[in-house]
């Protein structure tokens, strides 16, 4: 509680200094709590000056990641949500919770993953807060069929929140690839549960992770030469709060709105999609093909031409696609 109380004192201070004694009085506890609370808030990553004669003040807040922090920038109150110190996966998180009932709508964040997976069960990079990563829990009652365009509506979800909070259009590679200036900023993992007698789908789990404050040490082994954060690429500090706010009400319109109508976002979807037009590899399994990216057709499957000039529409799940020189191109 004193923790909590001297941080509001600092903040509301804005900049200016406080001395011990003004604390301890204002608050109502002794100078030794006043300083044990600084010493902790610093543990926590609130940058926080001690001048001899003029006390503390608080010079940077971390961006923490709580719910308080992200309720802050929502337009209305939200249910079936929770932001969690640190978790294996926010996907695993959300299909543990889909087993136990939990309602449409449920989104777990994390401000660490411990095990993050991407795509074909590759590690995802998620350490303590550098970014942002959410899963989102739905249950649409339809046939699998209905849920191809899932993982690219969720990729035009994240673009126009990152547009919204950060004023940049980021581009897609497809279909799930996160990209700001010819680098990886962050991926999707769609999941999904059938019914064993309607073959509907039980439930659908969509993750997200966005790098915001990674730094280049922050990624490892062949991520290094290829990913970006927000942070990297805009030379400044994006808030988590608000960008979490702000993706957590574009993946609600996604659901109402959108996802039984992905004609809506089909051309916002096209427009960021940077393979089109290009020639790129075609990965299935252990064989490479060099294709041309020709078009994304009406379910957001990516339309290649082949080298005997024969087209071809592939979807998300069978392959994998590559640029010819790096990540992008």
């Amino acid at each position: 509680m004193s923790q909590k109380r001297v941080c509001a004192a600092l903040q509301a201070a804005e900049g200016a200094y406080l001395s011990g004694e003004e604390l301890s009085r204002s608050i109502g506890i002794t100078r030794a709590a006043v300083w044990k609370a600084v010493e902790a808030l610093r543990r926590q990553g609130y940058d926080i000056e001690a001048r001899t004669g003029r006390g503390y003040r608080l010079r940077q807040s971390p961006d923490l990641l709580r719910r308080e922090t992200v309720e802050a920038y929502l337009s209305a109150p939200r249910a079936d949500w929770e932001v969690l110190e640190s978790v294996d996966s926010t996907n695993s998180a959300c299909r543990r919770l889909a087993l136990e009932g939990a309602e449409d709508g449920t989104v777990v964040m994390a401000d660490c993953q411990t095990a993050g997976r991407g795509r074909r069960n590759r590690s995802f990079q998620s350490p303590a807060g550098r970014g942002l990563f959410l899963s989102i829990l739905w249950r649409p009652g339809c046939t699998p069929d209905k849920l191809l365009p899932l993982t690219a509506l969720s990729a035009v979800a994240v673009y126009r929140a990152v547009e919204r909070v950060c004023g940049v259009n980021l581009r897609i590679k497809w279909p799930n690839d996160l990209v700001l200036n010819g680098k990886k900023l962050g991926g999707i993992l769609t999941e999904m549960a059938l019914e064993g007698e309607s073959g509907l789908v039980s439930h659908a789990v969509v993750g997200i992770g966005i790098n915001v404050h990674h730094l280049p040490s922050d990624f490892e082994g062949q991520v290094r030469d290829i990913a970006t954060s927000l942070d990297m690429e805009l030379d400044g500090r994006v808030c988590r709060g608000k960008l979490a706010a702000a993706l957590l009400e574009e993946l609600d319109y996604l659901r109402g709105e959108v996802l039984f109508a992905p004609e809506k976002w089909l051309e916002p979807y096209r427009t960021a999609c940077l393979n089109i037009g290009q020639t790129v590899q075609l990965i299935r399994g252990e064989t490479w093909e060099r294709v041309e990216a020709v078009a994304v057709d009406g379910q957001f499957g990516l339309v290649v031409r082949h080298e005997n000039g024969e087209l071809e529409t592939v979807r998300s799940g069978e392959v994998s696609v590559r640029g010819l020189y790096g990540y992008a191109e």
